[in-house]
């Protein structure tokens, strides 16, 4: 047999690459090679630092930053931090506000810097915070040169490329002359310039129908300044004489040099408000329902084009116009009125009366109504320069109409704005009723009709009263022969006393009007005329405004007893003008003089008119006596008795 060769060792060899076997799932352990970044260190704790050292005593917000460092962040790259930086401004000042009354130089110069911000939000939040702390808080302090600072950054942003910037600029600008009326009249006509050019626009700016709301929303607000240019500097006067504010005085405009230029860009912009009416007239009244922002945008129309009328009219009707402005505006005989405004003014009238406003749905019929009811306003400041029959007719066709339907429409949605525009119309009825022609006795039904059912409580009634005091307060209106005219003006005559009691005591300022007329028709009333007859006729419903009293009963006291001073002293004085005082009356007057509520001096002033009646043969010399007699047992009154009242 054999043997088999044992197998060969092979030499053992060094392994170059060991083969390593993974288990799946688990982490591979870190490479032998790594360098170990990882740094280690201790805090270091000091018993105080440095920066709350220099903190102490400071005034800082929730988060504990400094004003400086709060206003240096509103220039922040990121919008974020400019937002916070503002808000911590906020917190800031309403919990020191002594920091606002001494760095408010420093804070307006940088805030004003936000106002044309790329952010939207930025804006909305300078715009919130001006709104409600900065303007609020330094309202008795805020200089000219402080405005003037905010306003060149206004109309820088006024001119900006981006148009969001554009229209929150005029919301700033509103802010602005909203906070601080007088500051608009030294601005005028810059930001009636920006307002023309942004309606010119308008079909590329303002297609969102928000955005065309908000700028004619703040022109409204400006027009309005204008329209009462001369209250705001009558009450800015004062303030400067009361609180010697210097530094706002020079700025002040002192006469109207600046009208005329103010006008031409109201001649400018009348124009492009019409324009822009007239296409949106045409727009709503194809629209099945009216949407809200359109019908806000129309209405807020028409109150601009009214505000820019009376403006202009308003010039005209004053005495010491300038030559300046007389000489730009063109004749047309007597009256002045620009051309131009004329014009398209007369394009108005021609889309009068807009949409149908009887047939309507009763929502949409409301809010047509109210368009119309804007027109005619606009129509009756210029009444005097009407010269289209056709126009004048449908006009006091539709102040008929509405004086007739004024108390039985249900005008719930739209009550506010309603109610607003029918003072108007109401207080310019005197001017109607003086050019209506053939419509006279028509309106005067109407207006009487809805004077007799208007509530008293509404804001209407104080509208009415002033209307026929327009109506009454020149002498020819108490020696008038018309007898229709006579015969409303004893309706209206009739119908005060009823108001007086009805008012009670709760509207001292309303039954003082009402006292007021009452006076001033006793006043001028001709002896022994129709009028006078009937002021005497009077006494028998006035019983009830001093006091009466039941058989053995107690005395039921009047409103009388519990109006102010300034009308009880109205109401005594209409007791002089009866040329015969009623003994029931003086009865009347004599349970209110043995009230014990009544004021020593009232009861003293009674005394003194009665007297002057008596001496004037107006009272019997017996129910005077009587009169006396009753006091004097009243009140003890004995010879050489020093008694008080």
């Amino acid at each position: 047999m054999v043997r088999s060769k044992p197998p060969s060792k092979k030499p053992n060899r060094g392994v170059d690459f060991k083969k390593i076997k993974r288990k799946i799932g688990k982490k591979l352990p870190p490479p032998k090679n790594q360098t170990n970044t990882e740094i280690k260190s201790k805090a270091i704790v000091l018993p105080e630092q440095s920066v709350a050292s220099e903190r102490s005593g400071m005034a800082v917000n929730k988060k504990g930053l400094t004003l400086r460092e709060l206003l240096q962040q509103t220039s922040h790259h990121n919008a974020k931090i400019r937002k916070v930086a503002l808000n911590g401004i906020r917190d800031l000042v309403l919990k020191h506000p002594s920091e606002l009354k001494l760095q408010k130089l420093s804070i307006i110069e940088k805030l004003r810097e936000r106002i044309s911000d790329s952010d939207k939000l930025v804006r909305e939040t300078l715009y919130n915070l001006l709104k409600t702390v900065i303007f609020p808080s330094l309202k008795e302090e805020f200089t000219g040169s402080m405005i003037s600072m905010m306003m060149a950054y206004v109309f820088n942003a006024m001119t900006h490329i981006a148009i969001d910037i554009r229209l929150m600029a005029f919301k700033f600008f509103e802010l602005i002359v909203i906070s601080f009326p007088s500051s608009f009249l030294l601005y005028a006509e810059k930001v009636l310039d920006n307002y023309v050019d942004i309606l010119k626009n308008n079909q590329i700016y303002l297609q969102d129908k928000s955005k065309l709301k908000s700028v004619l929303a703040g022109l409204v607000r400006c027009l309005s300044l204008l329209v009462d240019r001369e209250d705001i500097l009558s009450n800015e006067t004062k303030i400067l004489e009361h609180e010697c504010l210097h530094s706002f005085e020079v700025e002040l405009p002192k006469d109207h040099s600046g009208m005329p230029s103010v006008l031409k860009r109201i001649e400018d912009l009348v124009p492009l408000l019409v324009n822009s009416f007239h296409d949106s007239a045409l727009s709503i009244q194809a629209m099945p329902v009216i949407d809200g922002q359109s019908f806000d945008c129309i209405l807020y129309t028409l109150q601009n084009i009214n505000m820019a009328v009376k403006v202009v009219v308003d010039e005209i009707n004053r005495p010491h116009m300038s030559h300046e402005f007389s000489s730009i505006l063109p004749s047309n005989g007597n009256k002045l009125m620009p051309n131009t405004m004329l014009m398209y003014l007369k394009k108005l009238g021609d889309s009068f009366p807009v949409g149908k406003i009887y047939h309507s749905a009763e929502k949409e019929g409301e809010r047509f109504f109210i368009l119309n009811l804007g027109i005619t306003e606009i129509f009756l400041h210029l009444i005097t320069w009407i010269d289209d029959p056709n126009l004048f007719e449908k006009l006091l066709h539709f102040i008929e109409t509405l004086l007739l339907k004024q108390g039985s429409r249900n005008l719930s949605a739209t009550k506010t704005i309603l109610e607003k525009q029918l003072v108007s119309i109401i207080s310019l009825f005197p001017r109607i009723v003086a050019v209506s022609g053939g419509w006279r006795l028509r309106l005067l039904e109407a207006f009487t009709t809805a004077f007799r059912n208007c509530k008293v409580e509404s804001t209407h009634c104080l509208a009415y009263l002033a209307a026929i005091e327009e109506m009454l307060k020149d002498d020819s209106a108490f020696k008038s022969c018309d007898p229709d005219m006579l015969s409303y003006q004893i309706v209206w005559l009739q119908e005060l006393p009823n108001l007086l009691l009805k008012l009670g005591d709760r509207h001292p300022p309303l039954s003082k009007v009402i006292l007021k007329l009452l006076l001033q028709i006793g006043q001028c009333s001709p002896q022994n005329s129709p009028l006078a007859s009937e002021y005497n006729c009077l006494q028998w419903r006035l019983k009830e405004f001093y006091g009466t009293q039941v058989i053995a009963g107690p005395v039921n006291y009047g409103p009388f007893i519990k109006l102010p001073t300034d009308c009880q002293e109205l109401s005594i004085c209409c007791l002089y003008y009866f040329s015969s005082l009623n003994p029931d009356l003086l009865q009347s007057i004599t349970f209110c003089c043995l009230c014990n509520h009544l004021e020593p001096s009232v009861l003293l002033r009674i005394i003194e008119v009665l007297e002057s009646a008596f001496r004037a043969a107006h009272l019997p010399i017996s129910d005077y006596i009587g009169f006396l007699v009753t006091l004097i047992a009243r009140f003890k009154v004995y010879p050489g008795l020093n008694t008080e009242l």
